[in-house]
């Protein structure tokens, strides 16, 4: 209480400070509300004695680019290195409040940075569930909409001087390695569906209503500044010796373009991201916050960046030598800088140019000029009842049905009246929020989601998550030889899993192995189990008794998870979740170190491939599982075999491949993509039925596989996914359209995208359906 006073208090002192001209000038006193919060509003110049028409910055008439080169010409070196740091000075001379840059809204609104703060006036925010159980959903709408919500309560929680309006998130690094604590931030391991994931959420979080696409892009208005993280190759935190501070990812080219920088590309290019956040660690030897390949000629000069760079918090301090960045998230800018330059190690020349960067971002977001279309925001639009609504609806879409033994599952209500709720998990309420979590606006705990369908006896069988001593699992025995069903909910949270904790193992903490046997040993009725984690953990234990009934993934759900897993349970929603990510063995991580990059297999060291398009050994879950009750047959409703010939200019080479039988060989093997003009398009249509008599959502996931006999190519790849409605004993139709260098290529050795002539396969999900499409170069 003592913390949300001060904050209070630092509102009111933030507003008297701010508008003192104002009430000393004589001017009419009017409601907080009321008064003007952006640096261009006239009626606070002309308080001040001041022509507005005269400042450059303030010419609405000007581009942005020319406005914020008049702001910046005007600031002393002293006042330019001030604003190089997440928490930027004032400058009362020119009108500019002080700003701090750095907030979080990866999974709904934080209080994690320290530009988002909540106290009485909005005690909490909407928290949805992580972004791995979001991932599960498979629905690119639904992301977008999450982005929505997230920006309407940041853009409302700023009008009442609680928030920012640059928000640094989402997180895009692709999971190489199960073990990595920061899963549960991430959209899994496929560098496509992690792409589609930021774009969607990017948008939703940035776009204006109307103004989604502009002729300049670089002028396009924001609702709030988005930022896609960690650039790039960052996945080790800290496991054994290795930590992110420190670590050095070897990578090759081929893994950098095909996975590692592929997210952020389409985060660009695609979703018109506004901040891309560097990372911690070196690749190859080079602190990627100092990379210039990587920061000005990838970012900037190839694909378009209309933004700022910013460091990860304080890695600034790590390096000694060229910098590209625009902002720092520490002070090691604001406070070494200004000697830098005098000392002629820095060039104040740069400084102005990130500040335009910086200043033109600020502009887009109505700081400048302020946002009359979200000005009536306010404690009213934040944790709506159609807000919570769509947490609950996100996730009930994650979850995934990973197990049903003899179509238990759903539990019918009037044959399961008493329940035995059990488990570590079984009353959670912050554990389902994840990291980088807010406060949020209520909290429905897996307990009190069961309550509303029966009468429950709730026993802990843990005393905590790492379930250290088995004093507590008899107790849980005897509730479940009492009760018609018994609902175990273990797993995982932020002790085990979480920035900076890696894990050393795939299995569930502590005793909580010996709780599930013992209580499905002692249970009257079924035994459904509940595992609330983000990474992969081997239940293969579980999956094999026969006492389980049930499996279910749920992630970590949000603030409505407890609500969510209830109604899978009891067949008020249909579960349409998908894995995204491969749930291994225990033994995968005794094959090789965390620290090893590559995602091919490593024969020289015996070591296996990572992700499901080069891991071919046994799992316990594979990526993209999941049932339903109800059961989907998938038929493709256009023709089946498609010839794509590419004329050649003479300008066009060919391009060898590494093959693995030399007599498959065409003509001309490959071309690079960048090279052709890709105007080809795979169209198709698949017909989705629903041939069970419960209704239920189906996602459709297209994967490419390029022709056989190339050397190191993935098994297949996603390119496309949708998920579709469908009522009990009726079908629907899915259009897929496919580009032929954005769906078909694959990354060469030398990290070259290329496009290989020859048979490739459009496949469905693990249907027995797909298209065959031959590519073919003559000149």
């Amino acid at each position: 209480m003592a913390a949300q006073s001060f904050k209070v208090l630092r509102i009111l002192f933030f507003l008297i400070i701010y508008f003192l001209p104002i009430f000393v000038a004589g001017g009419d006193i009017k409601p907080i509300a009321d008064l003007p919060s952006y640096v261009c509003d006239p009626h606070k110049w002309e308080l001040r004695g001041m022509n507005m028409s005269a400042i450059g910055y303030c010419d609405k008439s000007l581009p942005y680019e020319v406005r914020a080169k008049d702001l910046v010409d005007r600031l002393t070196l002293a006042e330019k290195v001030q604003q190089m740091g997440n928490n930027a000075s004032s400058i009362p001379r020119l009108g500019l409040p002080a700003y701090n840059w750095w907030s979080e809204a990866l999974h709904g609104v934080s209080n994690v940075g320290p530009g988002t703060f909540f106290t009485e006036i909005v005690p909490g925010a909407t928290s949805f569930p992580t972004v791995i159980h979001t991932t599960a959903a498979f629905n690119q709408s639904l992301w977008n909409a999450i982005g929505k919500v997230v920006s309407t309560e940041a853009r409302a929680m700023y009008n009442l001087g609680q928030g920012g309006l640059t928000y640094w998130s989402p997180n895009i690094n692709p999971v190489r390695d199960p073990r990595w604590g920061r899963i549960t931030e991430t959209s899994g391991e496929d560098p496509f569906v992690v792409g589609v994931y930021g774009a969607n959420y990017v948008r939703g979080l940035q776009d204006v209503e109307g103004q989604e696409h502009t002729a300049d892009p670089g002028s396009r208005p924001l609702k709030v500044s988005a930022c896609c993280k960690h650039y790039a190759a960052y996945d080790v935190d800290n496991w054994y010796e290795f930590d992110r501070l420190k670590f050095d990812a070897q990578v090759t080219e081929q893994d950098m373009v095909e996975t590692f920088l592929r997210p952020f590309e389409m985060c660009v290019k695609d979703g018109d991201v506004s901040s891309v956040m560097c990372s911690y660690n070196q690749v190859n030897k080079v602190p990627t916050c100092a990379d210039p390949i990587l920061l000005k000629q990838t970012l900037r000069e190839e694909w378009k960046l209309n933004g700022y760079i910013v460091s990860d918090c304080d890695s600034v301090e790590v390096i000694h030598k060229e910098q590209r960045l625009d902002l720092d998230c520490g002070v090691t800018y604001p406070t070494a800088l200004e000697n830098s330059v005098k000392q002629g190690k820095a060039n104040e020349a740069e400084i102005d140019t990130s500040l335009k960067y910086l200043y033109v971002v600020l502009m887009r977001l109505g700081f400048f000029d302020g946002s009359p279309s979200f000005t009536s925001l306010g404690k009213d639009d934040v944790c709506t009842q159609d807000h919570i609504e769509l947490a609950a609806e996100a996730a009930r879409e994650g979850i995934v049905l990973l197990n049903n033994v003899d179509a238990t599952l759903p539990l019918n209500p009037d044959a399961f009246k008493t329940l035995a709720i059990i488990g570590p998990l079984a009353n959670a309420t912050k554990q389902m929020l994840g990291n980088y979590e807010g406060l949020p606006c209520q909290y429905v705990s897996p307990l009190s989601g069961f309550s509303a369908f029966g009468q429950v006896i709730y026993e802990q069988g843990c005393p905590n998550v790492k379930c250290p001593n088995d004093t507590l699992i008899l107790q849980a025995t005897e509730a479940a030889k009492q009760a018609d069903a018994t609902i175990l909910v273990v797993g995982t949270d932020r002790t085990i899993e979480e920035e900076s904790r890696d894990r050393y193992d795939l299995l569930l903490p502590g005793l909580q192995k010996d709780l599930i046997n013992q209580v499905a040993n002692a249970s009257k009725g079924p035994v459904i189990l509940v595992v609330m984690s983000a990474g992969g953990v081997d239940i293969s234990f579980a999956k094999d008794n026969n006492r389980i009934k049930g499996i279910l993934w749920v992630g970590h759900p949000g603030q409505e998870g407890g609500r969510a897993i209830a109604d899978v349970v009891f067949g008020k929603y249909n579960p349409g979740g998908r894995l995204p990510l491969t749930w291994y063995t225990a033994d995968y991580v005794s094959k090789l170190p965390m620290t090893s990059m590559p995602l091919r297999p490593v024969e020289e060291k015996g070591y296996p491939g990572r992700t499901y398009k080069f891991f071919n050994g046994s799992v316990v879950y594979p990526f993209a599982y999941g049932l339903s009750y109800t059961t989907f047959n998938y038929k493709v409703t256009t023709p089946t075999n498609v010839s794509i010939p590419i004329k050649l200019n003479k300008n066009q080479q060919c391009r060898e491949l590494e093959l693995t039988d030399t007599s498959i060989e065409q003509p001309c093997p490959s071309v690079v993509v960048n090279d052709l003009t890709c105007e080809d398009k795979i169209a198709f249509e698949v017909e989705v039925q629903n041939t069970g008599d419960k209704d239920g959502s189906e996602v459709v996931i297209v994967y490419s596989k390029p022709p056989e006999g190339i050397v190191g190519t993935p098994f297949k790849q996603v390119v496309g996914f949708e998920r579709v409605f469908v009522a009990a004993k009726q079908s629907q139709k899915v259009k897929f359209e496919l580009n032929e260098c954005k769906s078909l290529n694959i990354v060469d050795s030398s990290g070259y995208r290329i496009l290989p002539s020859g048979l490739h396969k459009i496949a469905l999900g693990t249907s027995s359906e797909q298209i065959e499409v031959d590519v073919s170069f003559a000149r």
